[in-house]
């Protein structure tokens, strides 16, 4: 095995263990969505799982429990889409931008 190989194996290793380390960080990273003006809150880690929703006790009615579905699913789906973007800066980060087969585009969630 050349100098070549054994830097690139070395770089490999580094950006392996770059990658585990950022995999752990998403466990924890939380980031939010919202809607309605802030009356639902949806947190999400940095996987794209939601740890809570939050509804106000003021946009609860019985009368139009339409509205309030439609507020929590755009609340937990940009809850979801900043969840992706955070896990593809991430890995961006890690790479240094390269695309690695299996990770371009949108990342899969782990």
């Amino acid at each position: 095995m050349g100098f070549g190989n054994m830097n690139q194996m070395k770089m490999l290793q580094e950006m392996q263990k770059k990658m585990m380390k950022a995999q752990e960080e998403l466990e924890t990273d939380r980031v939010e969505g919202s809607s309605g003006g802030g009356m639902v809150v949806v947190v999400a880690d940095g996987h794209g799982n939601v740890k809570s929703i939050k509804i106000k006790p003021e946009v609860v009615d019985q009368d139009d429990v339409e509205m309030l579905e439609d507020l929590v699913l755009a609340a937990v789906n940009e809850a979801i889409e900043a969840s992706s973007a955070l896990r593809e800066s991430k890995m961006a980060a890690v790479t240094g931008g390269l695309n690695l087969p299996g990770m371009g585009g949108k990342l899969p969630r782990f």
